[in-house]
């Protein structure tokens, strides 16, 4: 293949901006949907005694008006986890729901186990949150700059802020509740996205050393980035064929984990092909000190 990456980068990256944007706008009008991990509240394990569907306990949770989600928990389906948010009226609407859940499932105290998350662990679980993030990003930074150049290392955060945007973006736009799986599905993706940038970069300085001297940098890069892209597209969409199975036939918990992992696989892969490749030609144009 002979695709023009970095002449049809000005396209791509405008594509990416609106997106964000638009991620930015939703938030501003709706803010981001906090999980009971960040917000607080009030996490209630129920032991069923017998399996259920999980379609029972939200059609309880929704007739009961309670600010709650409903999951899976333990093993043969016979546990379910509550997350709620404490709110004005909390006690009423708790009671309402396992009462009704008593009259189902015929429920007992010793069933019941109810742990609270206060706004304090929220911030704390946030603040840890960041810095895992900035740790990633640190040490991802002084990696790259030791395997080829500071110029890489910069351009291999500023995708992997491309990524992590669009991820947020997503969640604003969609209203999908932030929690720690999609904390732990940013750091995924964070190591995912940074294996293909750096598969790219590695021919790019390849092709440097052999063709620096008669090839612009713009040619350099779209030949690195056309001879690495049945790669980048096979290890991908294997990768994304698997989570989206995963996807379809996992639970609710695992489905808060997978589907944050799912659009961070399609921004990964389009930021290492369309943002990477194109900013480091964009940015060593007519610099022959390369390497």
């Amino acid at each position: 293949m002979n695709i023009d990456f970095v002449n049809i980068s000005k396209y791509t990256l405008l594509i990416s901006i609106v997106i964000i944007i638009a991620g930015f706008i939703a938030i501003g009008i709706n803010g981001l949907n906090y999980g009971i991990d960040f917000a607080g509240g009030a996490m209630i394990y129920v032991n069923i005694g017998q399996e259920y569907d999980i379609d029972d306990i939200r059609t309880i949770i929704s007739d009961s008006g309670a600010q709650a989600e409903a999951s899976y928990a333990g093993e043969k389906n016979q546990d379910v986890l509550i997350r709620m948010r404490v709110e004005e009226g909390y006690e009423e609407i708790e009671e309402e729901i396992m009462q009704r859940l008593s009259d189902k499932y015929d429920i007992t105290d010793e069933q019941v186990n109810i742990d609270m998350v206060g706004p304090s662990i929220g911030r704390e679980l946030t603040l840890n949150a960041i810095k895992s993030i900035v740790i990633s990003w640190a040490l991802i930074l002084i990696y790259v700059w030791i395997r080829f150049e500071l110029r890489s290392g910069v351009i291999a955060i500023v995708a992997l802020i491309h990524d992590m945007l669009i991820m947020f973006s997503f969640v604003a736009i969609t209203q999908m509740q932030i929690n720690s799986s999609f904390v732990a599905a940013i750091l995924t993706i964070i190591g995912y996205s940074i294996n293909d940038t750096i598969v790219i970069f590695d021919r790019i300085r390849e092709n440097t050393k052999r063709h620096g001297r008669r090839l612009s940098h713009s040619e350099i890069v779209n030949g690195s980035i056309n001879k690495t892209l049945s790669r980048t597209l096979n290890t991908s969409l294997t990768t994304l064929f698997t989570i989206i199975a995963v996807y379809m036939l996992g639970v609710e918990s695992i489905k808060e984990f997978t589907l944050p992992i799912i659009v961070g696989l399609i921004a990964g892969t389009y930021s290492s092909v369309f943002v990477a490749g194109p900013l480091w030609a964009i940015w060593t144009e007519g610099d022959s000190a390369v390497f």
